[in-house]
C-alpha cells in the first residue's frame, strides 16, 4: 500500500520532515559578483576567459586551465590542471591549417611568377 501524502517529505525539507537548516545557498547574482571580484587579478596577470556562468570560469594561460568556483556558500575553489586533450588537438588542428594556407599561398605565388 502507498504511503500517506502526510508522509512523504515536502518541497525544501529533508526526507526525515525536519526543517531545513538555517544555511541558506546564495542567489547567482550575488555569486557573479563574488567571481567576478576572485577573477580580477587572474586577468590583470594574463588568464584569459574560456568559459563563464554565474557559478564558475575557466581561464586559460599558455598550457595551464584554471578553474575558479563560487560554492553555493559563497566561498571561492580554484583547481588549476593542464590542457584537456580537445585544447591540443584544436591547436595542433590550428597549426597544421596556418602551414597548409603556407604552402597554397608559396604555391600560388610561384605558379603566378610572383617569386
Amino acid at each position: 500500500m502507498l504511503p500517506d501524502r502526510e508522509s512523504l517529505p515536502q518541497a525544501g525539507q529533508p526526507a526525515g520532515g525536519e526543517p531545513p537548516s538555517g544555511i541558506e545557498p546564495i542567489a547567482a547574482e550575488n555569486a557573479a559578483r563574488i567571481l567576478a571580484q576572485a577573477l580580477e587579478p587572474y586577468l590583470a596577470d594574463g588568464w584569459h576567459i574560456l568559459d563563464r556562468g554565474a557559478y564558475s570560469a575557466r581561464l586559460t594561460r599558455g598550457m595551464r586551465n584554471l578553474d575558479v568556483r563560487v560554492d553555493l556558500l559563497g566561498q571561492i575553489e580554484t583547481e588549476e590542471s593542464g590542457l584537456t586533450p580537445l585544447q591540443d588537438s584544436g591547436r595542433l588542428t590550428a597549426w597544421v591549417l596556418l602551414l597548409a594556407l603556407l604552402l597554397v599561398v608559396l604555391a600560388l605565388s610561384a605558379a603566378l611568377g610572383i617569386l
